[in-house]
Formats: C-alpha cells, structure tokens, sequence
C-alpha cells in the first residue's frame, strides 16, 4: 500500500513539473488529412475579419403616451368611466350601504360572476371560508350587485371572481378577477 502512494505521488509531481511531455504526450496539431503530427500544436486558425468595433446609436425621440385616468371598458358605447386599477385587475366600485355594500364593475366578456365581502377583523386560528354570491352575466356596460348582512363600521374588501372571460389570442386570460380596497358598511 505504501508503495502504491509513493508511485501516485511520483506520478503527480512529474505530470506537475512536466505537463504532458513527462509522459511523452508532445503537442500535437490536426492536419487537413485528420492526422496529427508530434510537436505541433493542436490549435487549427483560420484567417478571417475582425468583428467591427461598437458604434454609438440614438434612438430617434417620440412623444411619451399620455397617461389614462380610467380602464377603457369593453364595450366602446360605455362611457362610464371607472377607476384606476393594477392592469391585471377587474376595476371595482363600492358603495357604503347599511350593513350592505353595492358593488359595481365593467361587464367583461359576458362572462358570469362570484362577489364576496371578506372581514378584515383579525382572527386567531384558521381563517373562516368567504361566502361567495353568484352574479349573472350582465347586459350592459357594468353590472351590479349588493352583499347584505354585513356588520356595520367593520372592515371589509370586495372580492370579485369572473371566471369564464376567456383568453386573448397569445394564450393569457383575459381579465378575470378584481378587488376592491378596504371599505365600511355603514
């Protein structure tokens, strides 16, 4: 056993203080024929063009889109205006009703909906399961509805669930879920 670490270790320092060319592996090149010959590198050049150096190009200015206060809604004979939300997102309106909230949104792609007003009082454990209501699809430009039964002057968020609006023509779906921010029953 011991001569077989000082044979590896003989073999290391001699592959480390002579490369290759301990071992009698010189350097070898690839001719055209495919062979390689001893003493000669196996680096093949061709001669060719150097890459053009980077040049410096500006963009030609155009003016910046103006900004939109509202999210267009589907149908263009609407003129309600509704408001700003994240592009992803259902616009939502909620308005304070007592122990009730109506919800109004853009109707979207006749799809059918589901609202639910979910509490946003703290509670230790599990957290209990939204009710949800069903909501036909609408016929117009928005539709609405209101969740009763709700506790006056708690906190509550809308959630909005459009599940069949289907999807664009790249494969994403079309908007289908929406919420409001935190709103009180009166």
């Amino acid at each position: 056993m011991r001569h077989t670490r000082i044979a590896i270790a003989l073999a290391a320092t001699s592959l480390t203080l002579g490369g290759c060319a301990a071992l009698g592996l010189g350097e070898r090149t690839a001719t055209t024929d495919g062979a390689a010959r001893d003493g000669e590198s196996w680096l093949l050049v061709q001669q060719g063009q150097a890459t053009p150096s980077p040049s410096v190009t500006m963009g030609t200015p155009s003016p910046t889109p103006e900004v939109s206060l509202s999210v267009p809604t589907p149908d263009p004979r609407c003129t309600k205006l509704w408001p700003r939300t994240d592009p992803a997102l259902i616009p939502v309106r909620v308005t304070p009703g007592a122990g009730s909230l109506r919800v109004d949104w853009p109707t979207q792609f006749n799809s059918n909906y589901r609202v639910a007003a979910v509490p946003q009082k703290l509670v230790k454990g599990p957290q209990p399961q939204p009710v949800w209501q069903e909501v036909a699809p609408g016929s117009g430009c928005a539709v609405s509805t209101t969740v009763t039964g709700l506790t006056p002057g708690a906190a509550y968020i809308i959630w909005l669930d459009a599940p069949n609006t289907g999807h664009r023509l790249d494969g994403t779906r079309n908007l289908y879920s929406g919420r409001s921010g935190v709103v009180y029953p009166k």
